[in-house]
């Protein structure tokens, strides 16, 4: 299952005042960019129902040439719910109280619907009076167009496209668009993990749109598809992590062999991709290369050492349907004398 909560709050406890400046201008004109300081997760518990209440991030800052501070607090809310604006003036009050400091509310609305314009206020009125007039900033992404930010130097822009408004014929192009973005990035390998996880997480294409987005990168030009091969092919490698990481945590043989063919299913795909760049620049002995070191990565992950002789014989393959028939090979493979005289026999 998804931890929504925490792919939003890394995402933007990384890249918070891009956040601002790309959603709340006005905002970010007035914080003092060097002075952000992220607060211990906070846990508030109402002793009347007993309810947990833990705000997503909060973040201690000060105003732009003063001295005086303030804090941020940003929630993300990944499904609708009717008591969402009293929820979040809970945890103004307590935060407000605890901290005696201003506090400015932020909302993420990330879920896909419904797409009507959602509340920005909590009241609490009578017929005579209005006794509470609670605001607080929306930033509703599922009523943003993704074509408004694709232009946009921003890495919250590029991560966050993945979940504005998409029509379903768009999905392989708007995943596309955020890489292309993020390629044009300077970024360290960290920060380019984190936003192409991200994107990948919440734009997983099937069959057809997946041949869509090979399709799309094929038609981009040599520099371009050369930054986003890099960025695709890192989902190789994470998709291989995360199946090993899924099989081993069951402590089952068949549970570590479905988690590797995840990976594997998602790993062939990278590999294809790169196969298709590595032939255009001509560099037929790299894609042999690619193949051949997959295959001794899943026997290791399945069986621990792989012996010298099966990788002396599986360096001697070039020929890449055989490879990429390898590869299927040794994430199903029962022992490596099977996988081996299997090799041997092609």
């Amino acid at each position: 299952m998804t931890d929504h909560d925490r792919l939003f709050k890394e995402l933007i406890t990384t890249f918070f005042i891009e956040f601002l400046h790309l959603f709340l201008p006005d905002v970010a004109a007035f914080v003092e960019a060097g002075s952000i300081e992220f607060l211990d997760k906070e846990i508030f518990v109402d002793v009347t129902s007993g309810e947990r209440l833990e705000p997503d991030l909060v973040a201690k800052v000060r105003f732009k040439g003063s001295g005086a501070f303030f804090v941020i607090h940003v929630e993300n809310q990944s499904h609708p719910q009717k008591a969402f604006g009293r929820r979040l003036f809970r945890y103004f009050s307590r935060l407000h109280d605890k901290f005696d400091l201003p506090v400015y509310p932020i909302a993420i609305l990330s879920f896909s619907s419904p797409r009507a314009l959602q509340p920005d206020v909590y009241l609490v009125e009578f017929p005579n009076r209005v006794v509470l007039k609670f605001s607080y900033e929306v930033v509703q992404l599922n009523r943003l167009n993704w074509r408004d930010f694709m232009r946009t130097p921003s890495p919250v822009a590029a991560a966050l496209m993945a979940k504005m408004q998409i029509a379903p014929k768009d999905r392989p192009r708007v995943k596309l668009e955020c890489l292309r973005l993020l390629a044009t990035l300077r970024l360290d390998k960290a920060r380019l993990r984190l936003i192409s996880g991200f994107v990948d997480t919440y734009l997983r294409l099937d069959k057809r749109e997946q041949a869509e987005f090979d399709a799309e990168i094929d038609a981009l030009k040599i520099k371009e598809t050369e930054k986003v091969m890099e960025i695709v092919t890192s989902w190789m490698e994470e998709g291989i992590k995360r199946g090993k990481q899924e099989g081993l945590r069951e402590g089952l043989q068949e549970g570590l062999q479905k988690g590797l063919q995840k990976g594997l299913r998602k790993g062939l795909r990278q590999v294809q991709q790169k196969e298709r760049l590595a032939y255009r620049r001509g560099q037929k002995e790299g894609q042999a290369q690619i193949y051949q070191a997959n295959v001794v990565e899943i026997l290791t992950a399945r069986f621990g050492r792989v012996p010298v002789a099966v990788q002396r014989t599986l360096k001697t393959i070039e020929d890449r349907r055989l490879l990429r028939s390898l590869l299927r090979k040794a994430a199903t493979t029962p022992d490596l004398k099977d996988f081996d005289r299997q090799m041997k026999q092609k």
